[in-house]
């Protein structure tokens, strides 16, 4: 392979004038110049890049550019070093027939492509074992290289060796593959190339491109297994150079191209979609090229912090509705939808290709036969569906819908020249498909189909007929959105959450969600439930609240689909309030019956309940791995069970009186012999408190109790899998600041509380029920992370060391948050409850945020009951439950204004606005 033509080359680098430059060091300094020569070089490298970064800086999205400017300006120096040490350190007039060297790029180089701070990957490659002139030479360029500060990966072989290891190992056969010549014995590099397709190559394509195959799959498992991840990796991650790469790879080894444009001519690729190859390509090696250039390091991770920049750099400004971030990520995840669906037509191609020359007379007879097989208007090939002629959806557009209604009820594939009929032919579905009624009940079919609706719709989706068909889908397909709560696309996390439905349905998933599998078989509105799940995200992106934009869109597009005006409504109400349920139980206290007559008043019936308890589920599953957690399916499950109650006993449910007494007498039954601390210890215990916490911690505390009569302070930690968490309980004297410096404590120790009950007993002591996880969300559960945290509360608590500026040195828990602006809000609400204030404060996670807002209500003379903690990637919900120090409402626009000032500033905040 040769280099393409760069422009203006003596401006990265002109070889002639250094070489002229190094000759006369080296006739001046004779055995003293090498440290001349190297500065020389250095400097011509520094200049070569800066020159290569400015025509990036010039022409920000012509990656390919960059990186073969990188490749070229390697190159020369290659070159130099090469002919000086050959012409000078180790000159022989009369080398024998074993003293000759090929010097040959691999891998990336050998492509003639590099990032600013790749590897320089290089085979020095000798006919026979290499003589002891060659090692000179070769340890003298490798030195000169280092020296340099390049990270050079280099081999030296024989032509014996090269071919034998070739055959043994992958890796070396596919950094050979793309072996280049760049200077030395040409006849050498001539000779590998003709035996690596002679003796390594032939008759071994099948092997290769198997494990290539193998190889892509096991990288994207590693790498999260889809396209729409995040912070997704652009030299690695799937859909991107290194998926584009195995195309090109596999190409080369079977049909021997030399370039990829030269897919088109053996039948893999299309004229269009090697330019969609292309453009991919381009746009992938720009983003790879900024990230080297920013991080000044070989960066091939896009992470948060780093999107921002290289947006910017790229040119991408805001937009009504979307920052510039957002609209580069979306146009990132669009050439990744695109390299996935070169990837499948081109691997379709091929096996076709090698199935055809497998086939003697007599079987493609028996194709030809097979061939004549009809479902409806679809031919099967090879047992997959196909389009007829070329014309075949012009003739009716409606059959670009029914090619997946087909496909999914024969649990069949879709054959691979069909899907490029149907992406080529999506344009095709206009206003008049859109309101075809066939059409929409073939769409509906699919959507709540009981087989596999996840695979179909993405198809779909990667066919084009998706979007084109449901405009509004359209708008969210590759849309992100800029956080480190959602790890995935709008559009993926739409289909994954409609897949994970499907499996909830089918019982697939009773281990990871009982309820849910419980209460499906029990909805009478499956379509609602699938058509809400399709539309609860549809708005993202636009001006406004999505869920309410979102609502507006179903009543519009359920009729289309053909629902009638109770479904429409139902699937509105869903979509509008679709997080409702999981704000309710995330950041308020369940144990306050306001909550729950609240959150059912909202709700009203128990076939909607059902339905919103099986949409947060999935919506918070298909977030993204490590979201979904026993704390949460706790939460939700207990909410869900004290709204269907009242839902279902309207008025007639038990009063607080009977609720105690119930509470007392499943406890005494988990107490067993011990059940008369209910009437010892637990006479000290206020009904808030029995009516808050549930029956097991009871059970824990009254016998902590019972031990810590006499004790001036007592702190338990254990393991509690109810929740997924650490039960971190402190018996204390009550006295103002307690709860702060015990958060602090925690914190210290490595501890993120997420959920926090504060009780006072009636003679004065202090009984507060922390739940504690790892920065992770795991629970802390080894020995010596408890007895951390003992220690930890007992320190803050008797005032050892300053607590403030030790909280304040603890590194942030995602250090990438920093790259996000999150503005704090307060929020005040005196309707939440009847007997307290709930403050809930938005900020960013930062290092001890309950500490320090814990701390700025104890200033403002507030007492904390309970505290509620919630995080979504960088943004941080606390909620507080409080009254002032005489037990009543905060109350006064004055008083609550330096309230939230104080809160404000603790957030980290300079300003804020508080809403009631």
């Amino acid at each position: 392979m040769m280099l393409p033509r760069i422009a203006n080359q003596r401006a990265i680098i002109d070889r002639r004038a250094l070489a002229d430059d190094i000759a006369a060091l080296a006739a001046q300094h004779g055995d003293k110049a090498r440290p001349l020569i190297v500065e020389v070089l250095r400097e011509s490298l520094a200049a070569g890049r800066e020159e290569v970064g400015r025509r990036l800086a010039a022409r920000p999205s012509h990656g390919s550019e960059c990186a073969q400017g990188q490749a070229f300006l390697i190159d020369q120096v290659v070159r130099l070093i090469h002919d000086h040490v050959v012409g000078r350190v180790y000159r022989a007039n009369n080398r024998s027939t074993g003293e000759r060297i090929a010097v040959i790029a691999v891998g990336g180089y050998g492509r003639g492509e590099m990032a600013p701070h790749s590897d320089v990957d290089i085979a020095f490659v000798t006919p026979n074992k290499p003589t002891a002139w060659c090692e000179q030479v070769i340890e003298a360029m490798l030195y000169f290289l280092w020296d340099l500060g390049l990270k050079v990966g280099h081999s030296s072989r024989s032509l014996d060796e090269l071919v034998r290891q070739a055959k043994a190992d992958l890796t070396i056969r596919t950094a050979l593959l793309e072996g280049r010549y760049v200077w030395g014995d040409r006849a050498i590099y001539e000779e590998s190339q003709r035996r690596f397709w002679a003796d390594v190559a032939a008759g071994t394509e099948r092997q290769f491109v198997a494990e290539k195959l193998a190889e892509r799959n096991e990288r994207h498992k590693r790498l999260g297994d889809s396209r729409y991840v995040v912070e997704p990796n652009v030299k690695e991650g799937k859909g991107c150079l290194r998926d584009l790469h195995t195309l090109y790879w596999i190409g080369k080894y079977i049909h021997k191209v030399r370039d990829p444009s030269e897919l088109v001519d053996v039948g893999l690729l299309t004229g269009i979609e090697y330019r969609a190859f292309r453009r991919a390509e381009n746009f992938f090696w720009a983003v790879r090229c900024h990230l080297h250039t920013i991080t000044r390091r070989p960066e091939d991770r896009l992470t948060f912090d780093l999107q921002r920049e290289v947006a910017t750099r790229m040119n991408f400004a805001d937009r009504p509705g979307k920052s510039g971030v957002e609209r580069f990520m979306h146009l990132f995840f669009l050439h990744a939808r695109q390299v996935g669906s070169l990837t499948g037509v081109f691997l379709a191609q091929l096996d076709e290709q090698w199935a055809a020359q497998r086939m003697g007379f007599f079987a493609k007879l028996r194709a030809r036969r097979r061939a004549r097989r009809k479902i409806g208007a679809f031919a099967v090939v090879a047992d997959k569906v196909a389009a007829g002629a070329d014309d075949f959806f012009a003739h009716d557009p409606v059959r670009l819908i029914e090619l997946f209604h087909v496909a999914d009820r024969e649990s069949m594939e879709i054959h691979p020249e069909t899907m490029r009929q149907a992406h080529r032919d999506a344009g095709l579905i206009d206003a008049a498909v859109r309101r075809d009624p066939r059409a929409n009940q073939m769409f509906m079919d699919i959507l709540t189909s009981r087989r596999d609706p996840e695979t179909v719709l993405r198809w779909m989706s990667e066919a084009g007929v998706f979007g084109r068909f449901i405009p509004d889908f359209g708008r969210v397909i590759a849309q992100m959105q800029f956080d480190m709560y959602h790890h995935y696309t709008v559009d993926e996390h739409t289909i994954r959450a409609i897949g994970l439905l499907s499996r909830i349905e089918k019982g697939e998933e009773g281990e990871q969600h009982p309820l849910a599998t419980e209460v499906i078989g029990e909805i009478a509105s499956r379509r609602v439930l699938y058509v809400a799940t399709l539309l609860h995200d549809i708005a993202k992106g636009r001006s406004g609240d999505h869920s309410v934009l979102g609502a507006e869109i179903a009543m519009k597009l359920c009729p289309r689909l053909g629902m009638g005006p109770a479904e429409t409504e139902m699937v509105a109400w869903l979509v509008r309030w679709h997080l409702l349920m999981s704000a309710t139980a995330f950041k308020r206290d369940l144990a306050d019956y306001k909550t729950i007559a609240d959150f059912a008043g909202q709700v009203q019936s128990a076939e909607r309940l059902r339905l919103l308890l099986l949409l947060t589920i999935v919506d918070i599953r298909a977030v993204g791995p490590g979201i979904w957690n026993s704390w949460k399916r706790q939460l939700l499950g207990d909410l869900y069970v004290a709204a269907h109650e009242v839902l279902r006993l309207g008025h007639k449910q038990f009063g607080r009186a009977e609720r105690i007494a119930a509470k007392k007498k499943a406890v005494a039954g988990l107490l067993k012999e011990r059940d008369a601390l209910i009437g010892t210890v637990g006479r000290q215990l206020l009904d808030a408190y029995w009516i808050a916490e549930p029956e097991d911690i009871i059970a824990m505390n009254l016998q902590q109790l019972d031990i810590a009569l006499d004790e001036p302070l007592s702190v338990e930690a254990r393991y509690y899998p109810a929740r997924g968490a650490t039960l971190v309980t402190v018996i204390a004297a009550d006295h103002p600041g307690l709860f702060y410096r015990i958060a602090g404590g925690i914190h210290l120790a490595g501890g993120n509380i997420i959920d926090a009950r504060i009780h006072t007993t009636r003679n004065g002591v202090a009984l507060d029920n922390f739940l504690v996880q790892d920065p992770l969300g795991r629970p802390l559960n080894e020995e010596n992370q408890i007895a951390r945290l003992k220690s930890a509360i007992a320190d803050a608590l008797a005032n050892k060391g300053k607590l403030l500026p030790q909280l304040a040195a603890r590194p942030l828990a995602r250090p990438r948050a920093e790259a996000f602006e999150v503005h704090p809000i307060v929020i005040f609400d005196h309707k939440a409850s009847d007997r307290f204030t709930v403050i809930e404060i938005g900020a960013l996670d930062r290092p001890a945020l309950l500490s320090r807002l814990a701390r700025a209500l104890f200033e403002a003379r507030l007492i904390v009951h309970s505290a509620h903690i919630a995080t979504y990637g960088e943004r941080a919900v606390d909620t507080f439950y409080v009254t002032d120090v005489l037990g009543s409402k905060v109350t006064g626009d004055s008083r609550l204004r330096t309230i939230e000032r104080r809160l404000i500033e603790a957030a980290g905040g300079s300003s804020g606005k508080a809403a009631a």
